[in-house]
């Protein structure tokens, strides 16, 4: 035991944090390869440039914004800049595993901004969101999860969310969705008489590597998110890999039907929406809802 917690969590925490991490080569891949080769170098240092500043930022103040103690559930404060020394060992644990949390948030907003914006300026916007929006909106959900009760203030509501379809991957798209309303889509996307231009990745099998790697670092993102090794762990990841699977036949079906052919654009999409949309509630869902929850 260290510090109340067994050795097995710990060690679990540590190689769940390894897995979400390997998701941001995941999302290197995915990003570069949907993307132009003339925009390839810009969208690759954004995606190293973001995980660095967004990990400073969150250790600075963002992680006491999220996990401090809170004022009346709505943002917490007493933990900036946070030593991990000194035995601080869970702390630590605790902090690595969150800030691959707060770097995949980021990413997802790389990735829906890619060829629209200048680099300076997606600095700015990931300054934003992994030092005050994300924390502050996770410090509402999930506070409880350091604090051990429901502090935040939806938390305190019974608002459920396991590893993040709000916390992370709803806030990465609903901060890239603000964006978008401002900058307008991709030169060329669109025809003059308003119909829409399809433009191709660079790379589709870079794009394909990167969605399998963002299958293996789910094991670690819903998995790790128990934040204890018990009899949970085998439904959140079967259900985890149940519905990535199934939201990738079931675009697979639909190209083939609707549109006659595979679409792997489509594929590998429907397999990522499937794995954001289980991760709410991966640990008590059945196998089937899972199925279910992919597919839709």
């Amino acid at each position: 035991m260290l510090q109340g917690k067994p050795i097995v969590d710990i060690v679990w925490l540590l190689i769940c944090s390894g897995l979400v991490f390997l998701m941001q080569a995941g999302f290197l891949c995915l990003e570069t390869g949907l993307t132009r080769s003339k925009n390839n170098i810009n969208v690759a240092i954004k995606n190293l440039a973001d995980f660095g500043l967004s990990t400073v930022l969150f250790w600075l103040f963002g992680f006491s914004l999220m996990f401090g103690t809170t004022w009346r559930g709505l943002v917490g404060h007493g933990l900036f800049a946070p030593d991990f020394g000194g035995g601080q060992v869970w702390l630590g644990v605790f902090f690595l595993f969150q800030v691959m949390f707060c770097g995949t948030a980021v990413t997802i907003l790389s990735g829906a901004v890619a060829e629209r914006l200048r680099f300076e300026t997606y600095l700015i916007l990931t300054a934003l969101l992994s030092g005050l929006t994300y924390p502050i909106l996770g410090h509402w959900i999930w506070h409880g999860v350091w604090a051990e009760g429901a502090t935040g203030w939806l938390e305190g509501l019974g608002f459920v969310d396991l590893a993040g379809s709000t916390v992370v991957h709803s806030v990465g798209g609903w901060s890239a969705l603000a964006i978008l309303l401002v900058v307008g889509a991709r030169r060329g996307r669109f025809n003059e008489d308003g119909t829409s231009r399809r433009i191709s990745g660079a790379n589709l099998p870079l794009a394909a590597l990167g969605v399998l790697l963002l299958y293996v670092g789910w094991i670690g993102f819903n998995g790790g998110s128990l934040f204890t090794v018990d009899g949970r762990i085998s439904r959140v990841v079967a259900n985890t890999l149940l519905a990535g699977s199934a939201g990738m036949i079931a675009t697979l079906l639909w190209g083939l039907v609707v549109n006659k052919k595979a679409e792997v654009d489509a594929v590998m999409n429907g397999c990522l929406a499937g794995l954001v949309s289980i991760t709410a509630g991966a640990h008590v869902m059945s196998s089937g809802s899972a199925v279910l929850v992919g597919i839709l």
